[in-house]
């Protein structure tokens, strides 16, 4: 990286007003962003990354529950590139998820201009630019312009919290998942996990595991797969099966599976949309529960189904059915959502939920030099494919453009530096 930033660098990068980027500007520095720059590193192709955190993957780092495995295995979850260790297991942890990232970043030299929040980015007819202004959490502020903009904020960037009457008054601790980190903290005490998802069963399983009482609010239906059948990932035979049959009959096999293994889930008070897993997830964006443990602590009684909430008062909570739970601690397993739309100006690419309109497989390319990976809602094996092909459609327009583009530029301030 230090061969494509220029010898003014010498100046306080804190104190610039503007900088020229000779190649893409990729707004997030998770898995999704490092990939894209490792593919343009091979390809030979200048860039910056500019990232909001202090770190690479700041949501894996900073917002993930210790206990947190990869819910699928490790061939389904590495960059392009470079594999993860052969000594990895198949289910890696948070922690090594996090390893080899890093040493990935250290690999293909890439290093983030890290405390760069980006405030808006919008492209610049008259010029044929992209001007993305950001601020430091010194309060200063830099604007890059580029000719590529690479959207890698991921689905994930921002925590969903819902409106629930009189949570204001609820006196016990109420969080978000994003800064749940064990059930250590609530050993002994009784914890309402709004939410479902793999997250939401998860987090559920982990409090059984310390000696709480979590009691989960189902208020949807939800589909349930377990995540291994006869020692395969259910993931990998559905993979497996997708390139063979139709999709709706891998979805009729899944959930015969499904019924095989973990028995009738209706039962205890989970309901199976109609719809299928695959053709959920692909419609809807919504993905199935791979059950890792959960459904047999609901069985045994050690995790309570609940159906929606009513209301919250000083320590207890009003279901939809009259019931009241006594309450002394909220988990919200509620989910998280784009920012894209907060800081993406003048651009109908993005819909307002901040993904990409145009239906994978193509919504990783818009118009004027804007790209958009890891939002295909098919995690990590998505946002590599995606990365592979921005790369490669970068590179080949910035052979042919002409290097020198500094002489194109037309800003209202000065530009002090070129990366």
């Amino acid at each position: 990286m230090a061969s494509l930033i220029s010898t003014h660098d010498h100046y306080d990068f804190l104190s610039r007003r503007c900088a020229w980027v000779n190649g893409p500007i990729i707004v997030g520095a998770g898995p999704s962003g490092l990939a894209v720059a490792a593919c343009l590193k091979e390809q030979g192709v200048p860039f910056v990354v500019l990232e909001r955190a202090d770190c690479i993957a700041s949501l894996w780092q900073k917002r993930t529950y210790d206990r947190l495995k990869l819910h699928l295995p490790k061939q389904f979850c590495q960059l392009p590139k470079l594999p993860f260790p052969d000594h990895y297991p198949e289910y890696p942890t948070r922690r090594q998820f996090v390893e080899y990232l890093e040493a990935y970043a250290k690999h293909f030299d890439i290093s983030p201009r890290f405390d760069q929040s980006v405030q808006s980015a919008r492209f610049d007819e008259t010029t044929g630019l992209w001007r993305v202004q950001t601020t430091a959490g010194s309060g200063s502020e830099v604007e890059y312009i580029g000719r590529w903009l690479v959207v890698a904020t991921g689905e994930n960037a921002e925590r969903v919290l819902p409106e629930l009457e009189g949570l204001d008054e609820f006196a016990g601790d109420v969080k978000h998942v994003c800064d749940y980190k064990s059930g250590e903290e609530y050993r002994g005490k009784r914890v309402l996990v709004v939410g479902c998802g793999n997250s939401g069963m998860e987090v559920s399983l982990d409090l059984c595991d310390h000696d709480a009482s979590p009691s989960m609010v189902v208020r949807d239906s939800v589909h349930v797969l377990p995540r291994e059948v006869l020692g395969k990932s259910t993931f990998e035979l559905a993979v497996l099966l997708m390139k063979r049959l139709p999709l709706w009959l891998v979805d009729k096999i899944l959930l015969v599976l499904a019924w095989l293994v973990l028995g009738k889930v209706e039962k205890i008070g989970l309901k199976r949309p109609s719809i299928g897993p695959l053709e959920l997830k692909n419609t809807q964006g919504k993905t199935p529960v791979l059950d890792i443990g959960a459904l047999g602590r609901i069985r045994s009684g050690d995790i309570k189904v609940v159906p929606g909430i009513k209301r919250f008062s000083a320590r207890k909570v009003e279901l939809v059915d009259g019931r009241l739970l006594d309450v002394d601690s909220v988990i919200l397993a509620t989910g998280y959502r784009s920012n894209v739309p907060q800081w993406l100006q003048g651009s109908d690419f993005f819909s307002k939920e901040g993904l990409p309109r145009t239906p994978f497989p193509n919504g990783w390319k818009g118009n004027s030099g804007l790209y958009a990976v890891g939002f295909t809602r098919r995690g990590l094996s998505g946002a590599s494919s995606d990365a592979v092909r921005i790369a490669r459609d970068i590179s080949r327009v910035w052979r042919e453009e002409t290097k020198p583009a500094t002489r194109r530029i037309a800003c209202h301030r000065r530009c002090i530096s070129q990366i």
